[in-house]
């Protein structure tokens, strides 16, 4: 697809009757901002004249130094389908500038584009392909969310059984109108929980679907009377929400990770690549599973996985290697969550795999059996280590990982754990309905 340019913008704005544009970016967390403008203000906002308060956006800057600039991506120009046409809404997704012209090192694109300039480098380019899954459900009298859901549908269920499936159904139609190839969308395990897969696409298109995605899910479920959410965990005893990240690198066109004559067919970068993700995957945690409410997924039994191990055979580890060759070789990534910022997720996972193929980190040989089934022996022996149990466990691995530190810069790294440390120290200290169930009565 041919990349847009500023006079595109232009011309399409026109062309489609829009009448407000959204300049969209993403705080720390990833929780997408907004600043409105009418279409009279588009050339200021194309030449990068349009100022916002940073201050005030979590994680960025002090008040002093609080004036910033957005920069809209022009290839990023969409208009919003649920919209009337008549005063159409559009959206640019934006780089945030200081006010000296220089890229704010906090801004969390701006970090993903700085490790996709190191890969370049290496003459690399980075395909990803996200599985996002969430629920839907119910609000109550009062249109708050509720964790109800009236399904009881399993994995590829279809109707009458999955009320959601309308809701889904128009969440798909949204997205392909908005330049989304959508590959796959079903109900997934768990009573109301669902996915939608996209086609993989360049690491920073992707990040900015990701971001879309969410957006017009929430939005098309409220249009349905139903909350969705990328909680990794809302129901206790049921499957939880991964965001699983197929990844692979291109070198001259072709897929680095393919190598016909190689064993399993997999390049020597590619398992450079795997390498570098098992050693740094504990301090990586903590950026692609940053909630106190993500290591509820991440325990054994409900298909999330806990143990620091690669496998092209079985779906127990954390890296699986998918049948598919030639273009299609690539790497699973299962331990993310939606709950993550993209754009930070995605620099870190591409930051260790280079630090892999640098240094050339073998990963130790694959393996073929279900690890949950294994005796903690067994894993001691076959040296299969485990994700953080914990924030706290994962935000002290990313303190001792210099190489995952340095992905995300010591703006950002300082900001977000400060953050997470006040998240952990407020989950620490409440009293929890099940500690109140358990112990209230006994002691």
């Amino acid at each position: 697809m041919a990349q847009l340019t500023n006079d595109d913008v232009r011309n399409l704005a026109r062309e489609l009757g829009v009448k407000f544009i959204r300049l969209q970016f993403t705080d720390i967390f990833g929780v997408l901002k907004n600043v409105s403008i009418t279409v009279e203000q588009l050339d200021k906002a194309l030449d990068g004249e349009l100022m916002f308060d940073g201050s005030s956006i979590e994680g960025f800057v002090r008040i002093e130094e609080s004036d910033m600039y957005l920069r809209p991506d022009p290839a990023t120009f969409v208009v919003f389908p649920w919209r009337p046409r008549d005063g159409a809404v559009a959206r640019l997704i934006c780089d945030i500038y200081n006010a000296d012209g220089t890229p704010f090192i906090g801004d969390p694109r701006y970090v993903l584009k700085r490790v996709i300039g190191e890969a370049k480098e290496m003459g690399y380019g980075m395909n990803v392909g996200p599985e996002a899954e969430f629920f839907l459900f119910h609000v109550d009298s009062d249109g708050r969310p509720t964790t109800m859901t009236h399904d009881r549908a399993g994995y590829f269920d279809l109707t009458p059984v999955d009320l959601g499936e309308d809701a889904r159904r128009d969440m798909v139609l949204t997205l392909e109108q908005m330049g989304f190839e959508i590959e796959a969308s079903h109900h997934e395990v768990a009573p109301g929980q669902h996915e939608i897969d996209f086609k993989y696409a360049d690491a920073l298109d992707t990040a900015d679907k990701v971001v879309t995605f969410k957006f017009v899910v929430r939005t098309i479920a409220q249009r349905h009377g139903l909350h969705a959410t990328f909680m990794p965990k809302p129901i206790f005893g049921i499957a939880g929400s991964g965001m699983h990240l197929n990844q692979s690198l291109m070198k001259n066109g072709e897929n680095a990770f393919f190598d016909p004559g190689a064993p399993m067919q997999l390049s020597e970068t590619a398992l450079f690549y795997i390498g570098g993700l098992m050693k740094h995957a504990r301090a990586i945690t903590a950026v692609t599973n940053p909630t106190v409410n993500s290591y509820k997924r991440l325990v054994s039994g409900y298909e999330a996985p806990v143990y620091i191990a690669w496998s092209s055979r079985n779906r127990s580890p954390l890296i699986r290697v998918p049948a598919k060759r030639g273009n299609s070789t690539r790497i699973e990534l299962r331990s993310p969550d939606p709950a993550c910022n993209p754009y930070l997720a995605l620099a870190v996972c591409l930051k260790a795999g280079l630090d892999g193929i640098k240094n050339r980190i073998a990963p130790p040989p694959p393996c073929d059996r279900n690890i949950y089934a294994m005796t903690e022996r067994e894993r001691e022996e076959l040296g299969i280590g485990c994700l953080p149990q914990n924030l706290k466990e994962a935000m002290d691995e990313l303190v001792r990982d210099e190489v995952i530190r340095e992905a995300l810069g010591p703006h950002v790294f300082d900001r977000f754990m400060e953050a997470k440390q006040i998240e952990w120290d407020r989950y620490r200290t409440q009293v929890h309905p099940w500690e109140l169930e358990e112990y209230l009565t006994k002691y």
